[in-house]
């Protein structure tokens, strides 16, 4: 998602990155009690799955698995009820529609939609909390999260700093109550495994470590495509393209209909210096580009320029 929220893109200021978002995004990945067990699907866990409502399941892998945030959109006008993952996924294309809306009254509606699925991800959490602890906890730090993206993106970073700062700080500590019930669960893994790589490796806070984040994904978080695309990520910011190039192999192979695994594939070979597989890749990417937010199809897009502009100097 294009600007603060796409975790393919490069490393800018805390809150205010296009990365936040993809930290958020991913992270959103809880599941609800009050689904019918009949309609129980877990796609993080083989053993204990909790139950989760087959609307929300379905926008979840169309997201995360499948990069078709049009098919999200409508599996999420029918989400179950009371499910903070369908809010946190509603809050997701929410921004997502801001980033890539230029009528300024459709821009500030899409905002305030943010804004209200943020907190009903919160609040919804903290009636889970009841039943789940491990996952109410989760969303409730999942919610601090989003509220304070929304303080930045309405107050701006010299003055929503502070304020988000502080959401963040309560982010960290109900993901510390999550992990005291049980700290191999894969979902909280695959959350915290994002945001301290995400943050350490951008930000350089004492909260987060790269090398816990990246042990986290390596060995308890699932499903095992979104481990892998972090670990891509975090490698790809951590300079080692090698190890980066490996762990989006793993993620593309294990999800290959997604288009922002080709598009992240794409930056780390341009990293390396192998801009014409770049290119190619990119075009991959756009050819999918019905099916991803406009944002992200313009910030492709601007790279693919960039590239064959260094393509045609390079053969001058």
């Amino acid at each position: 998602m294009a600007d603060w929220f796409s975790a393919s893109q490069p490393p800018s200021a805390l809150l205010n990155s296009q990365r936040v978002w993809r930290i958020v995004g991913t992270a959103t990945i809880a599941v609800s009690l009050w689904a019918s067990p009949s309609l129980a699907k877990d796609p993080f866990r083989t053993t204990s799955p909790r139950p989760i409502g087959d609307k929300t399941e379905a926008a979840f892998r169309s997201v995360f698995e499948q990069g078709n945030y049009k098919n999200a959109a409508s599996y999420l006008s029918q989400a179950e009820a009371g499910e903070p993952l369908a809010f946190a996924l509603k809050a997701s294309l929410a921004y997502s529609n801001w980033q890539g809306e230029s009528d300024q009254s459709k821009k500030q509606a899409e905002l305030d939609s943010f804004k209200g699925y943020a907190t009903q991800t919160r609040e919804s959490a903290e009636q889970l909390l009841k039943t789940d602890p491990l996952r109410g906890n989760l969303y409730i730090a999942v919610g601090n999260f989003l509220e304070g993206v929304y303080v930045v993106g309405t107050e701006g970073v010299i003055r929503g700093t502070p304020q988000a700062l502080g959401k963040l700080q309560q982010a960290f500590k109900y993901l510390d109550e999550a992990e005291k019930i049980d700290s191999k669960d894969p979902e909280l893994n695959l959350l915290k495994g994002y945001i301290d790589l995400l943050l350490a490796v951008n930000v350089s806070l004492p909260l987060s470590s790269p090398t816990q984040a990246i042990e986290r994904l390596e060995k308890y978080a699932s499903p095992r495509y979104l481990a892998y695309r972090g670990l891509a990520l975090g490698y790809r910011d951590l300079n080692q393209p090698e190890k980066a190039l490996q762990a989006i192999n793993q993620a593309i192979a294990a999800a290959p209909r997604n288009p922002e695994l080709s598009y992240l594939k794409a930056q780390i070979l341009v990293r390396q210096g192998n801009n014409q597989e770049g290119i190619t890749l990119f075009e991959k990417a756009l050819s999918q580009k019905d099916q991803l937010p406009s944002g992200i199809v313009t910030q492709i897009q601007k790279e693919l320029a960039r590239t064959q502009r260094r393509m045609q100097n390079m053969g001058r």
